[in-house]
């Protein structure tokens, strides 16, 4: 009798280690960066508060399974998603975490729905209005971040710096802004620092990311 294993085990085998990969909460934070943009290890390194070497390590157990590439830049490694469907992937977790999982929600409805009880802009809703002038788009993530890709007409504003460019907003169009995406909490702050300073705004429902991933309109600095 032979003593293989059945081919469906042997897939499911292999399809564990893909999610062991994903099995930890610095490799999705890893990835969640990536999919901003392409990143050097010491630039990941220091968004993720790890050092190069721990960093490095992480990055190379995504790499083994596929979810990340790499190429070398000079002196320094430089990594990307392997492609778009790393990022369906990990919504898919995100969806399945917030509707099975109460912990989830209750961290999301702490953390995140507690700043902002309205809605989100749906992106196709967004696009429109940017189009015909009546919002102004804000990213707020870091201008490394930015100049890599951002929402076609968006503003450069750090959340960091906000408030030295708040004279800057127009006042008669409400600003909206958008971060990473559903989870960064960047653009649930900027809107409550907005808010205060009377300004009319609201965030996108999701980040940059989901609006490239939707094909909808990016460009680069």
């Amino acid at each position: 009798m032979s003593s293989k294993r059945p081919p469906k085990q042997a897939l499911f085998e292999q399809l564990a280690v893909v999610a062991r990969a994903l099995g930890s909460a610095v490799r999705l934070e890893l990835l969640d960066f990536l999919a901003q943009g392409p990143r050097h290890v010491e630039d990941l390194a220091r968004a993720a508060g790890l050092s190069v070497a721990n960093t490095s390590k992480h990055l190379q157990q995504l790499r083994a399974v596929g979810l990340v590439a790499a190429s070398r830049d000079g002196k320094h490694v430089r990594y990307r998603l392997a492609d778009d469907r790393v990022l369906d992937a990990v919504h898919d977790l995100r969806v399945l975490a917030e509707t099975h999982l109460e912990q989830v929600d209750e961290l999301v409805s702490r953390y995140l729905r507690s700043r902002d009880a309205l809605e989100g802009v749906p992106a196709c809703e967004l696009l429109d209005r940017a189009r015909d002038g009546l919002v102004t788009v804000v990213d707020v993530r870091p201008p490394e971040e930015y100049a890599q890709g951002h929402i076609r007409g968006a503003l450069s504003i750090p959340l960091d710096r906000l408030e030295q460019h708040l004279g800057e907003l127009p006042r008669d169009r409400e600003v909206v802004a958008y971060c990473r995406g559903p989870w960064c909490v960047l653009s649930y702050e900027a809107v409550a620092r907005l808010r205060r300073a009377g300004l009319q705004a609201r965030r996108l429902e999701d980040g940059l990311p989901e609006w490239r991933r939707a094909g909808l309109p990016v460009e680069s600095t």
